[in-house]
């Protein structure tokens, strides 16, 4: 009997984050292969020039993935916060590059595309931008309160919270793929009326399910995540 391959997980991190934010979940489950997506200008791509509005991002990346995915019968792309938003306009892209991979939408911690966030931030001072991004994303990287790793990130970091405050919903339909979306039970940044306006801009399924904390749950939650992912990608699974 043949072994099942596993399904690639395509993963964006929230806004300032890198791939090695999903390090610790490489190798946890035989059925899905989690790909950390690395965006040009961090990390291990740091050498790279930035790019800081989206349609240059993902004529960036989207090459990249499809060579990720190649000869996968199914994908899941997987994004929290600012990332469920790159994660939605790549799985736009792949649905229109790759029709026969079936794919599957993984969103968390994040409203629907096309509903502006109060409270902007982009612009402001570095002290207040730092404060303001605490309040919106409900979480500080650590680094922040080092001067000399705060250099280091706040640029990345602009450039992230620009991008998505930036951001002007153009799908002309909704998607043909099925949606799950997730948010910590005690999140209080994106409510579950928030969350469940992502059934908007599906055609295919649409699932919504919380997990114990706040709007970082997978910091500590990312294995009770991917059980979510692997059910909902299992062969036989809603589409």
């Amino acid at each position: 009997m043949s072994t099942p391959v596993p399904v690639p997980v395509l993963c964006f991190p929230p806004a300032g984050a890198g791939a090695s934010f999903f390090h610790p979940w490489l190798g946890h489950r035989d059925d899905l292969r989690v790909v950390p997506v690395q965006l040009p200008g961090r990390e291990r791509r740091l050498a790279e020039e930035e790019c800081t509005d989206l349609d240059t991002l993902m004529a960036r990346i989207v090459p990249e993935l499809l060579a990720e995915i190649d000869g996968a019968e199914r994908v899941a792309v997987f994004g929290h916060s600012y990332g469920a938003l790159l994660a939605y306009e790549t799985v736009r892209r792949l649905s229109e590059k790759a029709p026969d991979t079936a794919a599957t939408l993984v969103v968390s911690g994040s409203n629907r595309p096309g509903t502006p966030r109060a409270g902007r931030v982009t612009g402001l001072p570095d002290d207040d931008f730092v404060a303001g991004v605490a309040e919106i994303a409900g979480y500080k990287h650590p680094a922040l309160d080092e001067p000399e790793l705060r250099e280091l990130i706040l640029p990345t970091l602009r450039t992230d919270v620009a991008m998505h405050e930036n951001y002007v919903h153009t799908a002309a339909g909704p998607l043909d793929v099925p949606v799950l979306a997730v948010r910590g039970r005690s999140d209080d940044l994106v409510s579950a009326t928030e969350l469940a306006e992502w059934r908007e801009i599906t055609s295919a399924g649409f699932d919504q399910t919380e997990i114990d904390g706040g709007h970082m749950y997978l910091v500590d939650g990312w294995a009770a995540l991917l059980d979510l992912v692997a059910a909902a990608t299992a062969d036989g699974a809603a589409s």
